[in-house]
Formats: C-alpha cells, structure tokens, sequence
C-alpha cells in the first residue's frame, strides 16, 4: 500500500470525514490541501475540521498563514512538501486531502511554475489598469494562440500570467505547460476520489452546508476578521463565502441574497473541481449514493487501496 494517500473531490463531498478515517485505519496523519483552510480566523467560511472532528489525528496546513497576506502556489508547495517529508520520515502514512487541484498537482505530481512573479507582472498589471485586458489579450493572441483561445476575456489573473511567462523565459505557458505534462510525477501516490451517483444530492449538500455556516456565525466570523484590520480588499476575502457576505455587509445585497449567492457559486465551484479531477486517470471514484454512509464509503477505500483497483465504485 502507497505511503502516499491523495483524497479528493468537489466541495461538501466528504473528504475530510474519510481522510480522516483512513488516517486513523492505517495510521497515518492528514495534509490539507484546500487553498482556504491556510488562512487563521477563517474556521467556518472554510468548513475547517474542528478538534473533535479531528479526533486525534494530527493535521497538517491549516492555520499557518494570517488572512491579510497574499498566498502563491508555490509557497503552498514548498511549505506543503516539507510537512510531507516529515510524516513520511516518521514512518507514517500521509493522507493528502483537499479539493484544491492545482495545489495538488502542484505537490504530488510536481507541476512545476514557468517563473516565479516578476517585474513583468507589475507592469502587466498597470498597463490593465490603465488599457484595459484587451491589449494584453491581443499580444497573448500573437504569441500563443492556444492559451488566447483558452482563458476566458475575464479571467484578467491569468492571463497576466500567460503573458508574463512569455516575456521572462521566452516560451508560452502552453508550451511549458505541454512539457511539464510528459514528466513523471514526483511523488508516487494512491488517488482517491469522491463523487455522487445523483448530483442533485451534492447540490443539496452545498446547500445545507452553506445554511449549517450562517448557523455556526459565518458573519460574525467576517466582522471579526474586520475588526483584526484584515483589508476588505484582501485575497482571503475574495473567497467564496466571504466576498458575498460582504457585499450584504455594505449594503449592495440582503443577506438572504449573499446566502443564496454562497450556494450558487459554491455549486458552480464543485462542478469545477469535477471537471479538474476527471482528468486525472490515476483516481479511483467511490460514487456514493444520495445519502452516504461514511463506514461504508472508508471500507470502499480500503478496499481499493488495498486491492490497487482503479475505476468507478458504488459503496
């Protein structure tokens, strides 16, 4: 059996329950791999795992960055591997679980990064301001076509990105991509994915999850954040479940808008994840049913990990 456990899967699909469980089955401890769950004061928003829900195991990247810092891939990576070797050396088994899947390819497949950020970004960044995206689409679409054709007008981030690769290292991020792709990956691990038979029921799940964070004080949670001098403005808040409560918080929509908007996005995002993680061939999807039975679905795994079977199982 790999020392190497990848649990993974769309929002609310209960991952952290079964990396759990296998970190207890097989005596292991659990790496978060969620881009949210770094953040300190930011437990509810981002359905961080309590002590009790812990349940002894020892958790590893959560709470280690405050709210107001900016957070990079690669950061996680450096910060990540380091928690990785420690428990392997150890001699335990390490539970990766998380839904974030470029941080985790990123770490166990080792999805290198063209070059890190560079002055070329800054200046990028205020020609946008100042132009407007259109100009730096237009040189995206000169210099590699293929990423114009696939980074929506919107997403300004990105394809800032793409064009700042180009001008530091000389060749496109499609490129880099492409060979990056053809390496093996750096750690050898068992991929364990989750999944509904009904989507509607994951949906549902979303929903309930969201309603079960206004219960536990999501808002007071954001005032408190507020009240740490945490910027309004700060990547953290840009969140799923902060920014909509925010815009209620000033005025722009009522809070039972926000909290329908939570759920929205959040649907939105799961459906996202699914469409990442598919495309990995190395995991094997437990799909469970509307209402699923989280022993069963931790005896399913075992299974698999046990009998290293790939495919798609029904608990």
């Amino acid at each position: 059996m790999h020392d190497i456990i990848a649990v993974v899967g769309p929002t609310a699909s209960g991952k952290t329950g079964l990396a759990i469980g296998l970190a207890k089955a097989l005596d292991g401890e659990v790496l978060s791999c969620d881009s949210m769950q770094l953040y300190r004061h930011m437990d509810i928003g981002t359905a961080t795992p309590t002590a009790a829900e812990m349940d002894g195991i020892p958790h590893h990247m959560m709470n280690v960055i405050d709210p107001s810092e900016d957070f990079s891939v690669s950061r996680y990576v450096e910060m990540a591997d380091d928690c990785l070797r420690d428990i392997l050396t150890r001699g335990k088994r390490a539970v990766v679980c998380g839904g974030t899947g470029l941080y985790l390819d990123s770490l166990l497949l080792g999805r290198s990064f063209a070059c890190p950020a560079t002055g070329h970004r800054r200046r990028l960044e205020e020609q946008a301001e100042r132009e407007g995206i259109e100009p730096i689409r237009e040189f995206l679409r000169t210099v590699d076509p293929d990423a114009y054709a696939r980074l929506p007008a919107g997403d300004h981030r990105r394809i800032i990105r793409a064009a700042e690769v180009y001008l530091e290292t000389g060749i496109t991020i499609t490129e880099h991509n492409r060979r990056t792709q053809l390496l093996p990956p750096r750690y050898e691990a068992r991929w364990i994915g989750l999944d509904f038979a009904n989507r509607a029921a994951l949906y549902a799940r979303i929903d309930r999850r969201v309603e079960l964070m206004m219960e536990q004080g999501l808002l007071e949670e954001i005032q408190a954040l507020l009240d740490r001098g945490v910027p309004p403005t700060a990547t953290s808040l840009q969140a799923i479940g902060y920014k909509e409560p925010m815009a209620a918080l000033r005025g722009e929509i009522t809070m039972d808008e926000a909290m329908a908007k939570i759920q929205q996005e959040s649907r939105r995002y799961a459906k996202r994840q699914l469409t990442w993680f598919r495309r990995n061939p190395a995991i094997s999807w437990i799909v469970q049913p509307d209402e699923p039975d989280a022993r069963q679905t931790l005896e399913t795994a075992l299974h698999l990990l046990k009998d290293g079977i790939s495919g798609d199982f029904a608990p």
